[in-house]
């Protein structure tokens, strides 16, 4: 499984949150035969909804596509660190594998700020991040600039 490619898919989400004046991040869900069966982007701001987040918008489609809140066999892709809320999603859902581009050093919960995988809430997905990190910290960066 090439993780770069997945990321990419994830990256043009975000891309799309940033031309609607959203933060920048992406999320995909694969199911187990590598189909994507969830997207999500931030949408904050349009919703008018705190919990309107990339990971949590994908988690509700590939929950409702599958028709379980089990995604024990998926793998869940997002451009930044995920938040307190969202890494709770992920072990909420069970989701076994988590990859994501770039650190969050402001609410990052898979080891920035705290490793909420590390505590003892009986699920701990295998996460890998880094990849694409560049590219996804350069689209945060770039947009927090012209906020400014």
């Amino acid at each position: 499984m090439d993780r770069e490619y997945y990321m990419a898919k994830a990256l043009n989400l975000a891309r799309e949150a940033a031309e609607d004046g959203e933060v920048p991040v992406g999320c995909i869900i694969l199911d187990k035969d590598n189909n994507i069966i969830g997207r999500g982007r931030n949408r904050r701001e349009k919703c008018s909804d705190a919990t309107a987040h990339a990971e949590i918008e994908a988690i509700r489609e590939a929950c409702s596509k599958l028709g379980d809140w089990r995604l024990d066999e998926c793998s869940i892709y997002v451009t930044l660190e995920p938040c307190p809320m969202c890494t709770g999603a992920i072990i909420n859902s069970r989701i076994p594998k988590l990859i994501f581009g770039a650190r969050d050093s402001v609410t990052g919960s898979c080891g920035s700020v705290i490793d909420l995988f590390s505590e003892n809430y009986g699920h701990r997905p295998a996460v890998f991040s880094g990849v694409l990190k560049e590219e996804s910290a350069s689209l945060l960066k770039d947009f927090f600039k012209d906020k400014r």
